[in-house]
């Protein structure tokens, strides 16, 4: 350990609400809160917001509809309208599995939050979080500028690992029982691919028992290809994304295995451009690799604990709850440990055995209590790490679902910074009439 010198940092004062991540709840709370009048700032560690679906090259945006209506409205449903409004090859009407094309998303995030009058500063990576009795008092972030300081009335925690809640001493769960993390996919892009041959080839999904990742496997001659996880979207012409593969043991609170993990997943990204051009030749033997993720996509780590927890009986219930903020029917999506990798078609049952999945119309509400983390006044957390239990966070870390609880923790924000930064003071009645103002779906 070493004890560094006492430093004096520039700080940044004056702010209503500060936002830290400016992946797809970080981007909608950011928006709600100015939207809501708040002097809001938006921290976000890399060059572009987004996360997961612009510098993570996630293909495509879970279904935003139940079947029957549109679940994730409000700001999550103009998002994909936007995104759709310049990607001619998708239907104006779809709601399922939409391809992303990461550039354009990154400039309608752009817009989101700064239209709303919402401030970012880019490459500012946080890196402390000084409290007093059981309030945030400022956060530090590290930048081209060196350390530097900033101060709000309420803190919203959307850096999908509950880093500022977990540093403020709120407490938390991460994995399973042995603390076991979901696996991690580095997403790609492989440009050149043959339009007819892909559209017309033997479908890539494993859920296909013909699809090329079975001969792939069989063959042994990819061994960094593990399984049979191979998602995959058109994104623009000659351009498919892929959310293909796994990667074991990445811990997103540790620097050095995401470190490993990225290494590995560019070799790996590599493997599958030359596997299928071997084994689907009809469209990708003049692939070529055009990107990898700049983040890794990591579906799990640190969940709060909230002054809610909502549990797999909420979910199959399909609950409601007086002060919900959203509502979710994506299904719960468990990926495999590492000793259950799926290679085979017959193995496709066994991943089903870790899904649970709803019928058309179906879906639960997520309160608003599973946003406040126990012991903090002036923090909410939303995205993938808000109160709940690990089954029910394998449903709710999409983005759609991110969208959703980011705008509802925004507005909560700034209502809670006009009440002198307590997030508890916040009339709920009021904030779920305002989110329905602004189109949100609160049966």
């Amino acid at each position: 350990m070493l004890d560094l010198p006492a430093q004096t940092v520039p700080l940044h004062d004056g702010y209503d609400v500060i936002v830290c991540g400016g992946g797809p709840a970080g981007c909608a709370a950011a928006a709600a809160a100015a939207r809501e009048g708040a002097h809001t700032l938006l921290l976000e560690a890399t060059g572009a917001l987004g996360g997961m679906g612009t510098s993570g090259l996630v293909p495509a945006w879970a279904p935003f509809s139940d079947g029957e209506r549109i679940v994730y409205r409000g700001m999550a449903w103009r998002v994909l309208e936007e995104c759709k409004a310049g990607q001619p090859h998708v239907a104006r009407d779809a709601t399922q599995w939409v391809p992303i094309d990461p550039e354009r998303l990154k400039r309608v995030y752009d817009d989101l939050v700064t239209k709303a009058g919402a401030e970012v500063l880019f490459h500012h990576f946080l890196a402390r979080v000084l409290t007093h009795e059981g309030s945030v008092t400022a956060v530090v972030a590290a930048g081209k500028g060196g350390l530097e300081a900033f101060r709000s009335a309420v803190y919203v925690d959307a850096t999908g690992d509950a880093d500022l809640a977990a540093w403020a001493g709120a407490p938390f769960q991460k994995g399973d029982a042995r603390g076991t993390l979901m696996p991690a996919t580095h997403c790609f892009v492989l440009g050149h691919v043959d339009d007819y041959g892909y559209r017309h080839g033997p479908i890539l999904h494993p859920h296909n028992p013909d699809s090329p990742i079975y001969r792939i496997l069989e063959s042994e001659k990819y061994p960094r290809i593990p399984d049979f996880h191979l998602c995959n979207h058109t994104i623009g012409p000659g351009t498919v994304g892929f959310n293909a593969g796994h990667v074991w043991g990445v811990d997103n609170t540790d620097p050095a295995s995401v470190s490993r993990a990225m290494i590995e997943g560019r070799k790996m990204a590599a493997a599958y451009r030359d596997a299928l051009a071997e084994f689907h030749p009809r469209a990708f033997a003049n692939a070529f690799l055009v990107a990898t993720g700049e983040l890794m996509g990591v579906r799990e780590t640190r969940r709060i604990v909230g002054d809610y927890v909502l549990t797999l009986d909420d979910y199959r219930a399909r609950r409601s709850f007086p002060d919900e903020i959203c509502r979710n029917c994506y299904y719960i999506d468990i990926h495999q440990a590492e000793d259950e990798k799926a290679r085979r078609p017959s193995d496709v049952a066994k991943v089903e055995a870790h899904t649970m999945r709803y019928g058309r119309g179906e879906s639960h509400g997520i309160p608003y209590r599973c946003l406040l983390p126990k012991g903090l006044r002036n923090v909410l957390v939303a995205g993938r790490s808000i109160s709940c239990e690990r089954a029910v966070q394998g449903s709710v870390r999409i983005m759609p679902a991110c969208l959703a609880m980011g705008e509802g923790a925004g507005a909560a924000a700034a209502m809670a910074a006009a009440a002198g930064g307590d997030a508890r003071a916040v009339e709920v009645g009021r904030l779920r009439a305002r989110l329905r103002e602004h189109g949100a779906y609160l049966p």
